[in-house]
C-alpha cells in the first residue's frame, strides 16, 4: 500500500492544484478578464481566514512531502497506528479521487462566477442549476471531503489537525460569503438559500 501511497498522492495533489486552482483561475480570467484571486493581506477576518486556509492546504503538501521522501520525518508526525488499515485506506483514496471530480464539476457549473474569497466590486451570477441545486457550496463541500479522505489515507496527528481546522474554517468562509451574497443579491438569495441547503 505504500507504494501506492508514494505515487497517488503527489500525483493527486499536482492535479488537485493544477486543474482546481491553476487551471480554474486562468479560465475564468482568460474568459472575463478578471483576476478571481479575492484573497489580500489586510486585516479583516476574511483575509485572515484565507492565510489560515493556504497553511491548512500548504500541510497538506509538507505531509506528502514527508510521507512520501523523508519516512524518518514522517515519524513525528504522530502517526496513528489503529487507523492504518486497508479499507480505510481505500475509502480515503476513494473520498479524495471523487471530491476531485465534485470540486471540478461545480467550478464548471459556477463559470465566470467562481472565485476563490469574496468579491466585494463584481456582482456575479447566482449559480442555483448543476451541483448547485443540490448544494449551496458544493465546492466546499467537495474540500471537506478531500481533507476528510487525506485523513483516512494518512491518519496522524497533523492531517487530524488539518482536518479539523480546515472544517471550521471553511465554516466560518461559507458564513461570510453568504452574508455578502444576502447583500449583493438580496431576495433572489433569500429564496435560493430557503430552497437548497448549506451542504447537502
Amino acid at each position: 500500500m505504500n507504494g501506492i501511497l508514494n505515487y497517488f498522492l503527489p500525483i493527486y495533489f499536482i492535479f488537485f492544484f493544477g486543474l482546481a486552482f491553476v487551471w480554474r483561475s486562468y479560465l475564468v480570467w482568460k474568459t472575463t478578464g478578471v483576476n478571481p484571486y479575492k484573497l489580500s493581506n489586510t486585516e479583516s477576518a476574511h483575509d485572515y481566514i484565507g492565510v489560515l486556509f493556504r497553511i491548512v492546504l500548504a500541510g497538506c503538501v509538507v505531509v506528502v512531502i514527508l510521507y512520501t521522501s523523508l519516512s524518518e520525518g514522517y515519524k513525528f508526525l504522530v502517526p496513528i497506528v489503529w487507523l492504518n488499515h486497508p479499507i480505510l485506506i481505500w475509502i480515503g483514496i476513494a473520498l479524495l479521487v471523487i471530491s476531485l471530480v465534485w470540486i471540478l464539476i461545480a467550478q464548471k457549473d459556477m463559470g465566470r462566477s467562481w472565485r476563490i474569497g469574496v468579491d466585494a466590486y463584481i456582482k456575479t451570477d447566482l449559480i442555483q442549476g448543476g451541483l448547485f441545486s443540490v448544494s449551496r457550496n458544493p465546492i466546499f463541500l467537495g474540500m471537506r471531503l478531500m481533507l476528510i479522505g487525506f485523513f483516512l489515507v494518512l491518519p496522524n496527528a497533523i492531517t487530524f489537525a488539518i482536518w479539523v481546522l480546515g472544517d471550521v474554517l471553511m465554516q466560518i468562509q461559507v458564513r461570510l460569503e453568504e452574508a455578502h451574497l444576502r447583500e449583493f443579491q438580496g431576495d433572489l438569495y433569500n429564496a435560493y438559500a430557503s430552497r437548497v441547503r448549506r451542504w447537502l
